[in-house]
């Protein structure tokens, strides 16, 4: 599968594609296709499903509301949500008089936006750049052409990486408002 190409889910009683259905049918092939989505990125299916439920949710929602919408065990239902707020996508809200716990989703798409970014740059970019570095720390002392090219690549890795970092940065720190106009111009 290239970047860019998610299936298209088609569960049983679907509507065909133009077809408006119910908000519920429409509701539902949203978490599902999300679950494609985030499985294509490399998230676990299960996790982007519950976000897309709590992001599509008018209100929060308990775990066994979770449970019962998505058919999920409590035990999927509770990593899965404890790693969504983990990463700051869900939050815990505690309802006056109530013992259950219920989450919601960050709703507004530029600060989700935002926490992926960090998030996904604090798990991937960072650790690659550290190991990128301790590998040329280790081959600086080795001899030959081989080597030179082997700290020539490294070198090349961690400078992109880097550059890929700060970029996400700057993205991340600018604001909807400086970034869209910036990548409509970069688009054209």
């Amino acid at each position: 599968m290239k970047p860019g190409d998610f299936p298209i889910l088609r569960g049983g009683n679907a509507p065909p594609s133009g077809a408006k259905g119910t908000l519920g049918e429409v509701r539902d092939e949203f978490v599902a296709q999300w679950g494609a989505i985030g499985s294509a990125w490399g998230i676990n299916r299960t996790m982007a499903q519950i976000h897309a439920l709590l992001l599509a949710a008018p209100q929060p929602m308990s775990t066994d509301e979770i449970m019962d919408d998505l058919h999920i065990s409590r035990g999927n239902a509770n990593t899965n949500l404890r790693d969504l707020v983990g990463w700051g996508l869900v939050r815990s809200v505690v309802r006056k008089g109530e013992r259950r716990e219920y989450f919601e989703a960050e709703k507004d798409v530029w600060k989700m936006f935002g926490i992926i970014v960090r998030e996904r740059r604090r798990r991937e970019i960072t650790p690659a750049v550290e190991a990128l570095h301790r590998c040329a720390t280790r081959a600086e002392g080795l001899r030959g052409t081989e080597a030179e090219e082997f700290r020539r690549m490294l070198a090349s890795l961690e400078e992109f990486l880097q550059l890929a970092g700060g970029v996400m940065d700057k993205v991340v720190h600018a604001g909807q408002g400086a970034v869209v106009p910036w990548a409509l111009r970069l688009l054209k």
